[in-house]
């Protein structure tokens, strides 16, 4: 795989903007649930503030499943082993169905206590209770999807992908849109929907990867040494993602206690930044899919072409999707909600986590980088190190901050600065050295 100028530049694009439609598609979900949601009231879009952050951290704990089959097969393609990278895939698959029916089961039935333990106003409660359990059924399609999509994106096809997901979100919003309105579900039917999306994406991208596992001669039932390999080669990823998560969660908790009006704008500028993240994201992708091939073919030059190239671009688009989302705030809340208070609140904090894009951009390239190069126990260590640093940054706000648009605004200077920069700092180091980098399938 040597590539030189454009050329690698036409080939991180041909796997990140298919990679990109597939990631915008899953904050998209959220931000349609916003919408329609928001025109019931301030409380149900309140509640789906809380509950969507829940869910998606549910989730995105097991996030590893994209990232560590990403890596496994990308290695594995490299070094011209296709049915061993399958195989890890499969594998992989098996693994998230497990976990997805247990976190079913007890996001089900821990939603009211989580709820309550997060503090949610007595006016929020309901709402935020009854999306958690109407969408907890489809916990095990989220998690398929990722370890479908994450062994796809390892064999280098990232469009497939991204062809489901489009197709999810044009599901998603008839879905939301019936059983909000048409059947009168209200938040509760935003989260069914949501649910059934996903189970019916995980169908088919399940239906893909096995077909082709098929054609290899690969076996398809369970094999408990490939499903444990899986978790363990996974477990270090799993650690720096429950950082990242708490985090979030810490954040959510924070803009719970400045208000009702608060935790409603930090729902519209959270389902921005998701977005925005997600954007990035797909410069992280190709980076971990070329990284991981580069490694395994044993191309080092390869690989640190990939790391520079995939900064720059990196960078240069969170700036430019800081500039479009600072200066746009005020027009972009207009779609979320009538409340001139939750507008004006979530104007001023858009424009503070505008500011964050361009290290974000960093963050996250670098942090695909190390992904692809099978560098979990760096990323597990400094992702409890960076989330060490800013706890006392969230603290600082949950005391000391007022209610509203003022607080809001201190909390993402904290999360979207705070956090980020330490990241960015942590990440950075281990990426001018050589450690990271270890050839080989």
């Amino acid at each position: 795989m040597r590539a030189r100028g454009g050329s690698l530049d036409r080939r991180i694009l041909a796997l990140a903007v298919p990679a990109l439609g597939a990631l915008v598609a899953e904050p998209l979900f959220v931000l349609v649930d916003s919408v329609m949601v928001g025109r019931l009231g301030t409380a149900e879009l309140a509640g789906l503030s809380l509950s969507s952050t829940l869910l998606t951290t549910a989730v995105g704990v097991f996030v590893f499943l994209a990232y560590a089959t990403t890596a496994a097969t990308s290695r594995r393609i490299g070094a011209g082993d296709r049915a061993g990278a399958v195989s890890a895939g499969v594998d992989g698959m098996w693994l998230a169905l497990a976990l997805g029916a247990v976190t079913a089961l007890l996001a089900f039935a821990a939603a009211p206590w989580v709820v309550r333990a997060l503090g949610a106003p007595e006016t929020v409660a309901p709402h935020a209770v009854a999306y958690l359990q109407a969408s907890a059924f489809g916990l095990p399609g989220m998690l398929l999807v990722l370890a479908a999509t994450g062994t796809l994106r390892g064999l280098l096809d990232t469009r497939t992908p991204f062809v489901v997901a489009a197709a999810g979100a044009v599901v998603n919003i008839g879905a939301n849109f019936v059983l909000i309105y048409g059947a009168g579900l209200g938040v509760a039917g935003s989260g069914l929907g949501t649910a059934l999306t996903q189970t019916g994406m995980a169908v088919v991208l399940g239906l893909v990867v096995l077909r082709g596992a098929r054609r290899l001669g690969v076996g398809l039932r369970p094999a408990g040494a490939g499903i444990w390999a899986a978790a363990v080669s996974g477990a270090p990823l799993l650690v720096r993602t429950v950082s990242l998560r708490a985090a979030i969660l810490l954040t959510v908790a924070v803009a719970t206690s400045l208000g009702a009006v608060a935790l409603a704008a930090h729902q519209v500028v959270n389902a921005l930044w998701g977005l925005t993240a997600f954007a990035l994201d797909a410069l992280a992708i190709a980076a971990q899919a070329l990284v991981g091939y580069g490694l395994g073919a044993g191309d080092t030059d390869q690989v640190r072409q990939v790391l520079r190239r995939t900064l720059t671009w990196g960078v240069a688009a969170g700036a430019l999707m800081g500039a479009v989302i600072g200066g746009g705030g005020w027009w972009i809340a207009l779609a979320f909600t009538e409340d001139p208070e939750v507008r004006t609140a979530a104007a001023v904090a858009m424009a503070v986590s505008a500011l964050c894009l361009p290290v974000a951009g960093w963050v996250f390239v670098l942090d695909g980088v190390l992904i692809g190069a099978g560098d979990g126990r760096y990323l597990a260590w400094t992702g409890t190190l960076n989330l060490l640093a800013y706890v006392p940054l969230a603290a600082a706000v949950w005391w000391w901050a007022p209610d509203g648009a003022v607080g809001l605004a201190w909390l993402w200077a904290a999360f979207g600065g705070g956090f980020m920069l330490a990241r960015a700092v942590t990440l950075g180091l281990r990426a001018r050295g050589d450690r990271w980098i270890v050839l080989g399938a």
